[in-house]
């Protein structure tokens, strides 16, 4: 386990394999020792949401909607651009997305465009069509923000993180298989917002509702992954100090009260602010320390500890394990748009897909 933190100089010695001046420095090789690959895999001008790696190493990313891209979602070519990807699948809004070890592709629309449903899109990687079409209105709310989900591939059934708004907070669970899905925990003290601001580079994270209102917004659950087993579900509010877990067999025993279910959650960890998070074979847990401008990690015997923290770390937001063995991050500045600047852009391009070697390996896709 690393036990120091890689300041600025180090991670872009550790970034040089992107052949660009701008990330190359000098530092004592020393240094270097016992710590891990990282390198940018690419650069991108439009702004990521989350990403998934699929078994052909096929690397996805939706378009975040904040930054109003066109493109929904996106796949990497041989020279690192972005080509627009299932676009026959009609999608509103996409953020989650999370390939699975059959080839389909889970793609979780949140319809905040407006003019169309929430749904959850299985599209088929290889023929390149829709496989699964399910409409989720009914476990859905006006506050609902479908933002990212967990498969379990083997059962056929999904764990969607709806931060809604205060305690309309939930997790949805889709039975694929049985064509049902189910709102759980809503308003549970594991899904729902601390009362905490986000500051990042001392610039508070605001959203402008008008010209003289300006909130610091409370987003709860986002943070969402299955462990290796599909036994525990981890999960927490964005905007929390916790991370939690509960076994997935009692998610899905849909005769347990709400009460019954809530009694069964477990307090985890400590965690810093974060957004996307996944966990390996091993147990570690891996997330963006969003206020820090790091990369960390939970590890087994629940301790937290920041693997890089770095100004180039901007706004970390979702993994994805590769079947390469590596683990894949988007790096979006998501803070700097205008939606989260108070109706200032201030993003500095390029936003960044990159990968690093993990402590053990992990599913591929999530």
């Amino acid at each position: 386990m690393m036990n120091r933190v890689i300041t600025i100089g180090l991670f872009a010695v550790l970034l040089g394999a992107c052949n660009s001046t701008r990330y190359q420095k000098d530092i004592d090789e020393e240094v270097l020792r016992g710590l891990p690959n990282f390198e940018v895999v690419a650069e991108l001008t439009k702004g990521p949401g989350n990403i998934t790696v699929t078994p052909y190493n096929e690397v996805l990313v939706s378009l975040h909607q904040f930054y109003g891209e066109q493109v929904r979602v996106a796949k990497l070519n041989d020279e690192a651009s972005l080509v627009p990807y299932a676009e026959a699948a009609e999608l509103n809004s996409v953020l989650g997305l999370q390939a699975d070890a059959q080839g389909i592709v889970w793609l979780l629309d949140n319809a905040m465009r407006g003019g169309s449903s929430r749904r959850l899109v299985g599209w088929h990687d290889k023929e390149q069509r829709v496989v699964h079409d399910i409409d989720l209105s009914s476990v859905t709310n006006e506050h609902s923000f479908l933002n990212d989900l967990a498969v379990d591939a083997e059962r056929q059934v999904i764990y969607i993180a709806d931060p809604a708004q205060g305690e309309s907070a939930a997790i949805i669970i889709v039975d694929v298989a049985a064509g049902t899905s189910r709102r759980r925990l809503q308003g549970n003290v594991s899904v729902t917002a601390e009362d905490l601001d986000l500051i990042i580079d001392s610039v508070p994270v605001s959203i402008r509702i008008d010209e003289g209102t300006v909130i610091r917004p409370r987003v709860g659950i986002n943070p969402i992954a299955l462990d290796y087993n599909n036994e525990w579900l981890y999960y927490g509010p964005m905007h929390g100090l916790s991370l939690y877990r509960i076994k997935t067999v009692d998610l899905r025993n849909a005769d347990l009260t709400q009460a019954q279910l809530a009694a069964r959650v477990q307090r985890w960890s400590d965690k810093p602010i974060s957004d996307g998070i996944t966990i390996d074979k091993a147990g570690n847990i891996y997330l963006g320390d969003l206020a820090n401008n790091a990369i960390g990690v939970i590890t087994p015997d629940r301790e937290y500890e920041q693997l890089w923290r770095d100004p180039i770390l901007s706004w970390v937001d979702a993994f994805s394990f590769g079947p390469d063995g590596m683990l894949y991050s988007v790096i979006n500045q998501l803070h700097r748009s205008a939606i989260l600047n108070s109706g200032k852009n201030v993003t500095k391009p390029p936003y960044l897909v990159v990968r690093f070697e993990p402590f053990a390996s992990g599913t591929t896709g999530r």
